[in-house]
């Protein structure tokens, strides 16, 4: 692993950051909502491009802006096909929530297991 680091010229403190910068994203997908995609464009502006914590970082950021247009997109077709008093609405964002929700926060894991070894999501 190390040839593999010194290679590809990951340091500790970019591992350090790609793995703060996964865990935003993880915690913007649970937890944090607002506050940790503020903390991933706060970590953005702290990486240089090229890095593997930048890397990381415009990854977590395009992982969780999908993972809105895709709640946005939901929400709007429960309104439109019938509200929030309608049973579907509801078993519509509970199947959101369980199959693309879900696969949002799988790839924010593998992402952050893949950080902490110093890599891409693709090497």
């Amino acid at each position: 692993m190390q040839t593999l680091n010194a290679i590809n010229n990951v340091t500790e403190v970019s591992i350090k950051r790609a793995s703060q910068a996964t865990i935003a994203s993880l915690l913007n997908l649970t937890f944090l909502p607002i506050i940790g995609f503020i903390w991933l464009m706060i970590l953005v502006g702290k990486t240089q491009q090229g890095t593997i914590d930048h890397y990381h970082a415009v990854l977590g950021i395009k992982l969780n802006l999908m993972a809105a247009i895709a709640l946005g997109v939901v929400s709007s077709l429960m309104i439109l096909f019938g509200g929030f008093d309608s049973a579907w609405t509801w078993i519509y964002l509970l199947c959101y929530f369980m199959l693309v929700h879900s696969a949002f926060i799988i790839i924010a894991v593998w992402a952050m297991i893949r950080s902490w070894s110093g890599q891409r999501m693709r090497d």
